[in-house]
């Protein structure tokens, strides 16, 4: 059997010893592996997160392989927290995993204890569901929290920024996240950090298959996505949780 230290060589190479064990003893938890979340998941795991916490409801569909690490023709109606939880596996067998084959929601919120983690990543589709996790999020004072906002219906990588959710710019999802805080009174309790894209998005061109189960679980559209964009999100997001759980040892000592 590979040994870990072989695995995480050069990763301890560039952070050393003391950061590689305060990655092994942190807890992220993900909100939405589909193709942000899950080359998120990838990431950390690869980079030596200790334990994650997978959270999505849906199965892989042959609609999810074109973007979603964990899709491919042999996962087809597999629930992907299982799908995503047999890579990671392979990648790290020593790793940490709860999977939560559930949808996180407004009357699902008091289920999941965001206390316990050292981050919190949010990668929904759901705009109800997005924003009540991101209200919930900022409640939690202790973990760390980053946010994606739309990844749909866009092409150029480039156009990729990384903003407090109030200052970003461009984003029609950020947009009406905001409008909805506005119209309900809601004041975010501390800054969140976003991905999004300033690319206007693209026009959808082909046909949709509507019976995929693709608009299930608050989704309101099939919008068309590329996986070197949803991909980039996703290592934005495990970036800003690595700097975020490194800067916290570093401040420890």
């Amino acid at each position: 059997m590979i040994d870990e230290s072989e695995i995480f060589n050069r990763t301890r190479r560039l952070i050393g010893q003391t950061g590689m064990e305060r990655l092994r003893h942190s807890r992220i938890i993900i909100f939405g592996i589909g193709g942000v979340g899950s080359w998120c998941a990838e990431a950390l795991c690869r980079t030596g997160i200790g334990h994650l916490t997978l959270v999505d409801a849906d199965r892989v569909a042959a609609t999810n392989i074109n973007r979603q690490a964990e899709a491919t023709t042999a996962t087809i109606g597999v629930p992907k927290v299982e799908a995503l939880a047999a890579r990671l596996r392979e990648i790290n067998p020593s790793i940490s995993l709860s999977l939560r084959e559930e949808r996180y929601t407004s009357d699902t919120s008091s289920k999941f204890h965001l206390e316990e983690y050292d981050f919190i990543i949010d990668a929904i589709d759901s705009l109800s569901d997005k924003a009540a996790l991101l209200v919930n999020a900022a409640d939690s004072r202790h973990p760390g929290v980053a946010s994606s906002m739309g990844a749909a219906l866009r092409i150029d990588p480039t156009k990729i920024h990384v903003a407090e959710f109030w200052k970003v710019q461009g984003c029609p999802l950020a947009a009406a996240l905001r409008s909805r805080f506005r119209r309900n009174g809601v004041r975010l309790r501390r800054k969140i950090a976003c991905v999004y894209s300033d690319e206007p998005p693209l026009p959808n061109l082909g046909e949709v298959i509507t019976d995929d189960g693709t608009l299930t679980y608050g989704k309101v559209a099939a919008n068309g996505s590329l996986c070197h964009i949803t991909a980039t999100f996703g290592m934005y997001l495990a970036g800003l949780a690595l700097q975020h759980i490194l800067k916290s040892q570093n401040n420890a000592e």
